[in-house]
C-alpha cells in the first residue's frame, strides 16, 4: 500500500488519507497489542451511540501496526477557535455539551483509569520513590463511579463538519473519575492560554455542579502521570510544580 505524505504526524503514528479512508500507522517501538486496544477503544465509544469514526480494519502495512478507519471530513474545532477566538465561549460551550455525553456512559468494561495512572507515575523519572507513593496513595483514597473518559479531550480532537462534532483519538481512554478527565483537559489548556483553560473548567462546573475544589483534587495525579508522556511542548517543570503544589512531602 502507497500511502504518500502523512496529513499528520504524532508521538505514536503517523496519519494518511488514502481512498478517502484515514490510515494511522503506528511507530515500531510501541508494544504489538497497540493497534487492536486503541481500536477495541474506538469501538466501545462508538457502540455507546458517540460520534467517532467507524473502525474498518486492524492490520500490518509494511510490518508496522496499522488501523484503518472511516475519515470525517471537516476541520478540527481548536483550526476553527484559532481563526474565531472571539467566539472562545461558543466553541468551548459545544465541546464542554459533548464531554458531558461522554462522561455520561458507565464504562466498567475498559482499562480502569487508576491502573493507568498507578503505571505512568511508576515509570516516570523526574519524581522520586516518595513523590510516587505520595501519588499512588492519593490515588488510593479517591472515590467515583466508573464513567467512560476520553484521556485527551480537547479542541484539536474534535472535528466539526456540517453541524456534527466527531470525537477523535480514544488510545487513552479508560473507565474512571470524570473530575480526574476535566482536570486533565484543563492541564492541557492551561498549557497554551490560561484564559482558556478558565473559561473550560468554569463552563464545565456551572453545566455539571461539579465544584472547581473537587476537579484540583486530581491535580498532583494528573500531572504526575502526564511526565510519563515525554511531550516535547510539554514543560516538565510546571507538571512537578503542580505536584509539589497540591501534593507536598
Amino acid at each position: 500500500m502507497i500511502l504518500g505524505t502523512p496529513i499528520a504526524v504524532g508521538n505514536t503514528a503517523k496519519i494518511y488519507l488514502h481512498k478517502n479512508r484515514i490510515v494511522k500507522v503506528f511507530k515500531d517501538y510501541l508494544p504489538e497489542l497497540e493497534s487492536s486496544n486503541e481500536a477495541n477503544k474506538q469501538k466501545y465509544a462508538y457502540s455507546c451511540g458517540l460520534s467517532v469514526p467507524k473502525i474498518l480494519d486492524v492490520t500490518e502495512i509494511d510490518g508496522k501496526q496499522a488501523i484503518i478507519m472511516e475519515y470525517i471530513k471537516g476541520k478540527t474545532m481548536g483550526d476553527i477557535l484559532s481563526e474565531n477566538m472571539e467566539q472562545a465561549e461558543y466553541y468551548m460551550n459545544i465541546s464542554v455539551d459533548i464531554q458531558q455525553k461522554i462522561h455520561l456512559v458507565v464504562a466498567d468494561s475498559l482499562e480502569p483509569m487508576t491502573e493507568k495512572l498507578k503505571r505512568q507515575i511508576e515509570s516516570v523519572n523526574n519524581l522520586d520513590n516518595r513523590q510516587k507513593s505520595a501519588l499512588i496513595q492519593k490515588i488510593d483514597t479517591m472515590t467515583f463511579e466508573n464513567r467512560l473518559c476520553h484521556g485527551d479531550y480537547h479542541l484539536f480532537n474534535l472535528i466539526m463538519s456540517d453541524n456534527n462534532v466527531t470525537i477523535l483519538d480514544w488510545v487513552d481512554s479508560s473507565a474512571g473519575d470524570i473530575r480526574a478527565d476535566v482536570y486533565r483537559t484543563y492541564l492541557l489548556y492551561l498549557q497554551f492560554s490560561k484564559e482558556l483553560a478558565d473559561m473550560y473548567l468554569r463552563l464545565y462546573c456551572e453545566k455539571s455542579g461539579l465544584l472547581k475544589d473537587e476537579v484540583f483534587q486530581w491535580a498532583p495525579i494528573i500531572a504526575g502521570a502526564r511526565l510519563s508522556e515525554s511531550v516535547l511542548s510539554e514543560n516538565s517543570e510546571r507538571l512537578i510544580d503542580i505536584v509539589n503544589h497540591y501534593c507536598p512531602l
